[in-house]
């Protein structure tokens, strides 16, 4: 992220920019789009609204990569930075997920950097069974947030204090772990006596030493550093240095020292490398399993309707030998071939300026790839090449040519190997990306292809002479937007599809609306026979929103439960109304459903209740899918689970909230609460134990966030103790009116705490992580029994295994 954004942001016109809030973050819908705009990559990654620019963090982990990116939501310039994210199973095909990190709720300027996965917990932010991902941001000074559930949210270290400041302007954090020493290296770029990289060392990722400065006037701003052995050797590894304009020098590297081989650096691709360009700003994945190093880098140029920017086609990075030395390679990444849907090819052609030599003729194409190879022994064409995108009146929308005297490839020296020129093209709605012999030269463009019909013509031929082919292929290239979803949270595998209704993402989740009288659906892949199904279900307006299950894959059949304006909880299949059970319901409320199938028997619990609210039979349907359901409404539904733990307490339900949101994700209640919100259950006590694990995911920056554990209160929650943990850094007994007791310690949101209360008359002892003695220990005659709940304050809080015994 650079000072070229202000400038920038004048120049493209967009929405206006704003922060958001704890209440809405992470932000989310953007525009409904099918992916097929004019201009909008099918094979390259682009944010479903909004402007987009540097790759930020690109990590695997546990079998998810994760590419996050500077991000403005609200408009096509940049402007009021956030990260964005977006995961895939495999490199290619890429679901957008929500706003990483949020202004108004991450601290700081939220701009480039880079990230780790913390396998080992050096860093000791683990919290539960994920490896924490650590990712570091900031403007004169690196500021650290890190993510305990594997990515879906993030906090921040320290209330965002900043860990290094390098002297001068400073940006652009990567970190990396280095084996031979032990530590890890972290590499940020400033401006402090002229352009270059300071080098700090960490064995925790939380405190770091400054080590050494590497000082290059070309090095300008996002600098990536990472070792490949030169031709696959690894007794020759050599450490490459980058900047955003992917200028780079290799050299040795001992853990706090680089000392460069070069002088001067090289260009690893011959496009426009500049921030208004084609190519800047990329980094490599972090944590690959497979030891390869692969690259992926902002394509600014490319825009459309509702995006500006997208992402390179992940590319594979090699040191090799050449004549002239070492060289960087660059070449898409083997996982294209998962793309291809059909495929021409030709050998042994002698092309000509002729129009009956081209083997091309007639073809169409959209998205495609071209692989070439040309050999030059007795060639007498001077230049030979392709149009894309070609017209019957024989213009073009690019043309990429070899020019034989001059031994360039779209303007970019290629020299033959053996007397052969290899090409491949990677040809987008939108974008270009030329890669010569095997990699030895990339050339990254961003064009403004015209796919109408008329318009996708390919055509090969040679000047002044003729040129032999000896192989062509001719891939199309299939989309990799589809699979995936972006908000609904569910441990569901395979892909959903609409049947009926429309279905958008939206913040709280998946959003279905039907029109009068009608049913939509919302069917995954994955089938069921016997199993638990749950879910929290809101009727954001209309009539009923339910899930369903055991569904054939149009739902004409299915049993579906819902939750029913006007009659309750309600048990259906196409032609029977099994079972229902009447309760008030209403819209803008979330309910929690839960079904046991058991063969032909199904019990439904409505929000955490222990007592089945129906017990029914029904022989219909043996096994099927499952999926989600509206009717003549329209419904969001969110965390959707087969199978799962849930929510574990002893106390009875059911369970009711008097403000905020709460649901129940797959680690316990999650509340999400601006002031104070509780959640009720239907148990009274007076004297006993009470405890539970409390987490504040994240809270309010100026006012800190509060999880708690709520007891003795009345039905409306005016009167109740509540015990929390504060962000503010306190663990704090307090009744409406009066803070009975504080007990100061750090408070880090992210992290699980235990909290016990053991209540005998007036008196009231507080327990914090399985201690032995109280931290509170106070006294208060002001309520003697009632119900025990959970509470969150400006805050999203997880709470999980809450138990009350005498």
């Amino acid at each position: 992220m650079s000072w070229w954004a202000a400038t920038l942001a004048t120049v493209l016109t967009g929405l206006p920019s704003q922060a958001g809030s704890v209440a809405d973050y992470p932000e989310f819908p953007y525009p409904a789009t099918a992916y097929s705009e004019p201009y909008r990559g099918q094979f390259h990654f682009s944010s479903r609204g909004g402007w987009m620019n540097d790759v930020n963090a690109p990590l695997y982990y546990n079998g998810t990569y994760h590419l996050f990116f500077q991000h403005n939501p609200h408009g096509l310039a940049w402007d009021t930075m956030h990260w964005g994210h977006a995961t895939s199973p495999d490199l290619v095909h890429w679901t957008q997920k929500p706003i990483s990190l949020e202004p108004g709720v991450h601290p700081g300027d939220l701009w480039s950097g880079g990230g780790v996965v913390d396998t080992l917990n050096t860093s000791g932010l683990r919290t539960g069974t994920e490896a924490p991902i650590v990712v570091f941001s900031g403007t004169n000074g690196v500021i650290i947030h890190y993510s305990t559930d594997a990515g879906r949210t993030f906090q921040t270290y320290d209330g965002g204090r900043k860990v290094v400041t390098p002297s001068g302007t400073s940006r652009d954090p990567k970190v990396f772990w280095h084996a031979p020493t032990s530590r890890w290296v972290m590499v940020v770029w400033s401006d402090g006596g002229g352009n270059g990289v300071d080098l700090y060392n960490s064995t925790d990722l939380l405190h770091w030493t400054w080590r050494s400065r590497y000082s290059a006037g070309w090095l300008f701003e996002c600098p990536d550093f990472f070792p490949l052995a030169v031709d696959g050797n690894t007794a020759n590894t050599q450490w490459v240095m980058t900047d955003a304009s992917g200028e780079y020098v290799i050299g040795a590297f001992n853990g706090t020292v680089f000392t460069p081989a070069w002088t001067v650096p090289q260009r690893m691709d011959m496009g426009r490398n500049t921030f208004d360009g084609a190519f800047y700003a990329g980094l490599v994945f972090s944590n690959l399993p497979d030891g390869r190093t692969i690259q992926m880098v902002w394509m600014p140029s490319n825009r459309g309707s509702t995006w500006t920017g997208s992402a390179s086609f992940p590319a594979e990075l090699k040191l090799r030998t050449f004549p002239e030395g070492v060289r960087l390679t660059r070449f898409p990444i083997a996982e294209i071939e998962s793309l291809r849907t059909q495929s021409n090819s030709w050998s042994n052609r002698t092309i000509t300026s002729d129009p009956a030599t081209d083997p091309l003729a007639g073809i169409a194409a959209d998205t495609y790839e071209l692989l070439a190879e040309f050999d030059l022994t007795g060639a007498t064409a001077s230049r030979f090449g392709f149009k894309l995108h070609a017209r019957a009146d024989g213009s073009a929308d690019r043309s990429v040519t070899y020019d034989r005297a001059a031994q360039t490839l779209d303007g970019a020296p290629l020299a033959p190997v053996n007397g052969r020129v290899k090409m491949r093209l990677l040809v987008d709605r939108g974008q270009l990306e030329i890669f010569g012999n095997d990699g030895k030269l990339s050339v990254t463009d961003n064009v403004a292809f015209n796919s109408s019909p008329a318009s996708q013509g390919i055509r090969l031929s040679a000047e002044g002479g003729s040129v032999k082919l000896v192989s062509l292929q001719l891939y199309r290239l299939g989309s990799i937007w589809g699979p995936g979803e972006s908000t609904l949270d569910t441990n569901l595998t395979g892909n959903w599809k609409a049947a009926g209704g429309t279905w958008q993402d939206v913040t709280g989740g998946k959003q279905g609306t039907a029109g009068s009288a009608t049913n939509g659906f919302y069917l995954s892949e994955q089938t069921g026979t016997d199993f638990t199904y749950e879910g929290d279900v809101r009727i954001v307006n209309g009539v009923a929103a339910a899930l369903t299950f055991r569904a054939n894959a149009d739902a004409t059949q299915h049993y579906t439960l819902n939750v029913h304006t006007g009659m309750g909880v309600k048990l259906w299949r196409p032609g029977r109304d099994i079972a229902l059970y009447p309760a008030p319901i209403v819209t803008g409320r979330t309910y929690h459903l839960k079904v046991s199938a058991q063969g032909a028997r199904f019990r439904v619990y409505l929000d955490g209740g222990t007592t089945p609210i129906i017990d029914a039979t029904d022989t219909a349907y043996a096994s099927g899918r499952f999926g989600l359901n509206v009717f003549e409404s329209t419904g969001l539904l969110q965390n959707i689970l087969v199978n799962a733990p849930g929510f574990r307490t002893n106390l009875a339900g059911p369970w009711r909230s008097t403000a905020g949101t709460w649901t129940e994700p797959l680690g316990g209640k999650q509340g999400a609460v601006a002031g104070d919100g509780f959640f009720l259950s239907a148990q009274t006590g007076s004297n006993f134990t009470y405890e539970g694990d409390v987490r504040v995911v994240n809270g309010g920056l100026a006012y800190g966030g509060a999880a708690a554990l709520t007891f003795r209160a009345n039905a409306d929650a005016t009167q109740h103790y509540t015990v929390n943990v504060d962000t503010m850094g306190m663990v704090k007994l307090w009744r409406p009116g009066r803070d009975i007791a504080v007990y100061p310690t750090p408070i880090v949101a992210g992290r699980t705490y235990h909290l016990k209360v053991v209540a005998n008359g007036a008196r009231i002892q507080v327990y914090l992580n399985n201690g032995t003695a109280p931290v509170i220990d106070a006294t208060d005659t002001s309520f003697a029994s009632g119900l025990f709940g959970l509470n969150a304050h400006d805050a999203t809080a997880l709470i999980q295994n809450v138990n009350v015994s005498p």
